[in-house]
């Protein structure tokens, strides 16, 4: 009855996993690296109290997708409440189901550093139920190019990756080609010009393989409209639909992501927080 029990209660805690922000301030964990926000779905967070407190087992350890966000600049410094002001975690907050472990340093300022992410997703395999086959990277203009530069990098690592309206900073970037990758970008940016991600684009083409490359050249569209680009269920949806497991590690076409969506997105979740970037 006990067991019984306790997995009732762990399911009904499942049930509001995404109604409570459960993400975590670390400061000064990984050495060499940035502070950054973990958050943990509400089920397993309970399922581990309940643990403790000695109800037997019965709740079987789930291993997750590892989810990665990369800010852009206005979100950089010292001030780890700044990170939540938009992006997948400000969407849990919204109500958009996301049912994995988020990553979501900061940048104290310039450029984002591959080798320095890379050590906070070690943390979260080392620390947490992290599924390594389907780890992901979403990024918006500074985070874009981190997103780009880390996916470069380590294509072999990152199940999909996802950037909007930024560049690359690494040299070489062919390794993009070897993983699914979307790149989102408008012809209206301001901020960040769309012959950033063009760049791109054109020497992954040069590899002489891109089918693994989606490029969503939007025209009209500024630098602040892709922000809502992370409150769509289209986009998790279309990151988690891969793996390193899948043979050839082909693209998933299957989704789409247009002017009109993002403008009809705010009739799905409320009006978006401003985006400033």
């Amino acid at each position: 009855m006990i067991r019984f029990m306790a997995i009732v209660l762990c399911v009904l805690y499942g049930a509001l996993s995404h109604a409570q922000d459960t993400s975590k301030a670390y400061k000064n964990e990984v050495a060499g690296s940035y502070n950054f926000w973990f958050y943990r779905p509400s089920d397993e967070v309970e399922a581990e109290k309940l643990s403790k407190k000695g109800v037997p087992e019965g709740y079987p350890e789930e291993h997750r997708p590892l989810l990665i966000f990369l800010h852009g600049a206005s979100l950089c410094g010292h001030d780890l409440q700044k990170v939540k002001r938009y992006g997948p975690i400000e969407a849990l907050k919204r109500g958009r189901i996301i049912d994995c472990y988020i990553l979501a340093p900061q940048n104290p300022g310039g450029s984002w550093q591959p080798s320095k992410v890379m050590k906070l997703v070690e943390w979260a395999e080392q620390h947490f139920n992290v599924d390594s086959n389907r780890i992901y990277c979403i990024g918006m203009s500074l985070g874009g190019y981190g997103t780009m530069d880390f996916c470069a990098t380590y294509p072999d690592r990152v199940a999909a990756g996802m950037a909007l309206c930024g560049g690359a900073t690494v040299k070489d970037v062919t390794g993009l080609a070897r993983m699914p990758m979307w790149i989102v970008h408008g012809t209206a940016d301001r901020a960040v010009p769309v012959s950033a991600s063009d760049k791109v684009v054109e020497a992954v083409r040069k590899t002489g393989d891109d089918s693994r490359l989606i490029y969503t050249r939007m025209p009209g569209i500024d630098h602040g409209r892709p922000a809502r680009i992370f409150y769509l269920p289209q986009t998790y949806d279309w990151l988690f639909s891969h793996s390193l497991e899948d043979e050839g590690r082909p693209v998933n076409r299957d989704f789409e992501i247009t002017p009109q969506i993002l403008q009809s997105a705010y009739q799905d979740i409320g009006k978006y927080p401003e985006y400033d970037d």
